[in-house]
């Protein structure tokens, strides 16, 4: 103990609660800011509403803070070795909807689980498929350069995206690609390798267009069918191409979403006084266009805090990224990263004509209890490679 001039015992500062040392502040706050950004732009979508309960959706930020301080300190690396186990989970998860007494339909898809409230196990096997797809890529320590390793990564990797269409749900099949793809890039996969997988899945989606073109039949009352991708499928495809060409369609809800966007101005119409969402011209406006909602009401200004608050969210990431002891944790990082930048160039490239029209909702915004509880969880993995770096580093310099 330190004595004092007069040798008293002088005080000593208390030691910081093992608890709050685990916390990175910076990565909270920037948190915080964006759920609560994010609920203030959700109540106002939802509100007077009966399709949507807030109260869902702050009953889906409950749960995730829960689970996501639980994943913060559970060791992320328990699970490095797990890679068939993690497999076999998602496509179980993925898979489930279609068992007979709990697979419930909605939409046209087969996507949903009903356990005494409705579920989408799509969505929670993100989770599991940015684990199984860093784990996967681990085994090679940063270094995938033969042709037959690559195809066999590449092969499990479609996995979850094979099941994710058997329901179907393309949107959420997307995502898991732009998982798998940003681990791969960062697991050590061969440029040359990812560029012919590229070109390779371009002709793919140009032969589906050309058979099912081929394939067509006609309904009763003079419509036509195809026989591999869903009409609205084709429908959201084709806008993208040629926006002026289905105005009574998707056409017009991407006329509807700029219109939305443009009206906003500089500084929006105010909370409660969007009235493209609030008139009906905009479909699923909380969900699939919650940003149209953000730009009307808040305006420029408003987008402009929500890219600030994304890009900081990102960088943030990027530095625990850099600094994760095992490759393992840095591909989790990096997985979710990717993710997430995949689906606000998605759903904001959609809304203005950029990206095809799709049901991928915009990080920590977009109306969903299961989603939002989904990012939490994200953030909880997130937090356990940073903490247990943490607690390594600790070590190391005791």
């Amino acid at each position: 103990m330190r004595t004092g001039a007069m040798g008293a015992p002088t005080p000593q500062r208390p030691e910081r609660p093992a608890l709050l040392s685990l916390v990175n502040w910076p990565f909270v706050l920037v948190v915080a800011l964006l759920v609560g950004y994010g609920l203030l732009v959700c109540w106002s979508a939802v509100y007077g509403d009966e399709k949507y309960s807030f109260n869902r959706q702050l009953a889906g930020v409950g749960v995730g803070v829960v689970l996501m301080v639980l994943l913060w300190h559970f060791d992320y690396r328990r699970l490095a070795n797990m890679t068939t186990a993690l497999l076999v989970i998602n496509v179980v998860l993925i898979l489930s909807p279609h068992l007979p007494v709990i697979g419930v339909s909605a939409k046209g898809a087969q996507s949903w689980i009903n356990i005494g409230m409705q579920v989408q196990p799509g969505e929670f096997a993100k989770v599991t498929v940015v684990l199984f797809a860093a784990s996967l890529l681990a085994r090679y320590q940063g270094m995938l350069d033969d042709w037959r390793e690559y195809c066999k990564v590449l092969g499990l990797a479609l996995v979850p995206f094979a099941c994710i269409m058997t329901q179907p749900d393309l949107g959420t099949g997307l995502v898991y690609l732009a998982i798998c793809a940003t681990i791969m890039v960062m697991g050590g996969a061969k440029a040359r390798y990812l560029l012919i997988t590229l070109a390779a899945g371009i002709l793919a989606i140009v032969a589906v267009f050309a058979v099912d073109e081929l394939l067509k039949y006609q309904l009763e009352d003079g419509t036509w069918e195809y026989r591999l991708l869903k009409n609205y499928q084709r429908s959201r495809l084709l806008v993208f191409l040629d926006p002026e060409g289905d105005l009574s369609g998707d056409g017009y809800n991407l006329a509807q979403a700029k219109i939305a966007i443009g009206s906003g101005g500089l500084f929006g119409k105010g909370l409660l006084n969007a009235t493209q969402s609030t008139h009906g011209f905009l479909p699923e406006a909380p969900t699939d266009f919650i940003f149209c909602v953000l730009a009307e009401e808040m305006g420029f200004a408003g987008v402009v805090v929500l890219i600030a608050l994304y890009a900081a969210l990102i960088v943030l990431c990027l530095s625990i990224a850099r600094g994760a002891d095992d490759l393992f944790g840095m591909l989790i990082v990096m997985g979710v990263i990717g993710m997430w930048l995949f689906q606000i160039l998605e759903n904001i490239g959609m809304d203005v004509g950029l990206m095809p029209i799709t049901g991928i909702p915009l990080p920590f915004m977009s109306y969903g209890s299961s989603f939002m509880v989904v990012n939490f969880a994200l953030l909880g993995l997130i937090g356990s490679v940073w903490s247990h770096h943490t607690v390594q580093g600790r070590k190391a310099v005791s």
